[in-house]
């Protein structure tokens, strides 16, 4: 992926912008602060902060001889396969087809070994080079997890087997029953709704413990407040966002 550049109060503020934008966690991103921002002397002369983000290549080398020991497994089970080299396998991968059927097989692999009948559907975004993945099934509940943990785990381990195999990094999404779509409504609504409950009682409110992601989705709702601001405390996993009254 190009660089991109993502404005806003602070670089916090930017960072949050572009994880929101690119659907990845900070984690995932890296980012040049190209300007930090000021308010100025009583708002006059305030600057934006600007940063340049990129995603993080997750295309990590492993040991040849992990390497060998992979391409005998697959010769032995296959042998109607012509085993091709790496460089060759990741030229393949790079089209959109092939890539879409890399993921599909990684994903029935784990289905199979959680013994669950899931239905695939995917598309191919070529404006940002990204497969999205739609699941659809009995039992999404278990795909979804506590609060999405379960998906954002199984689309992060499918980001890492595919780009593992392809020299362009190409991103993975993967959803089910609109679950992201409704989670960020919902936190979006929470904190429009724990921000009125701060100006009523004019007393900090301390919302559960989140992922970095939904915690930035709630700063990002609240930043053009005029009346509350938003800061994250403690230590992963527990760490939560705080709402309190702008002095």
């Amino acid at each position: 992926m190009s660089a991109k550049e993502f404005s806003g109060k602070s670089v916090e503020d930017a960072l949050t912008q572009a994880t929101i934008e690119l659907g990845v966690t900070s984690d995932q991103l890296d980012y040049v602060v190209l300007e930090k921002g000021s308010n100025g002397l009583f708002g006059i002369g305030s600057k934006e902060a600007l940063i340049s983000v990129t995603l993080k290549s997750e295309k990590e080398e492993e040991p040849k001889e992990v390497k060998e020991e992979s391409v005998q497994t697959v010769a032995e089970d296959e042998p109607a396969v012509e085993v091709r080299s790496q460089d060759e396998t990741k030229k393949s991968l790079d089209d959109p087809e092939a890539a879409k059927k890399a993921v599909e097989e990684f994903l029935m692999d784990v289905f199979n070994a959680m013994e669950l009948e899931v239905k695939i559907t995917m598309e191919y975004s070529k404006e940002d080079n990204t497969i999205n993945v739609d699941l659809a099934g009995p039992e999404m509940g278990i795909i979804i997890g506590k609060r999405g943990s379960t998906l954002d785990s199984l689309q992060y381990l499918t980001n890492l087997a595919l780009n593992r195999k392809v020299d362009e990094y190409t991103r993975v999404k993967i959803d089910t029953e609109d679950y992201r779509r409704r989670r960020k409504d919902t936190l979006e609504n929470l904190a429009k709704n724990m921000a009125y409950k701060v100006k009523r009682n004019k007393r900090p409110v301390s919302l559960e413990a989140m992922n970095p992601y939904e915690r930035r989705v709630i700063h990002y709702a609240l930043q053009n407040d005029e009346y509350v601001t938003t800061h994250s405390e403690g230590e992963e996993p527990y760490r939560h966002v705080v709402i309190t009254l702008k002095k």
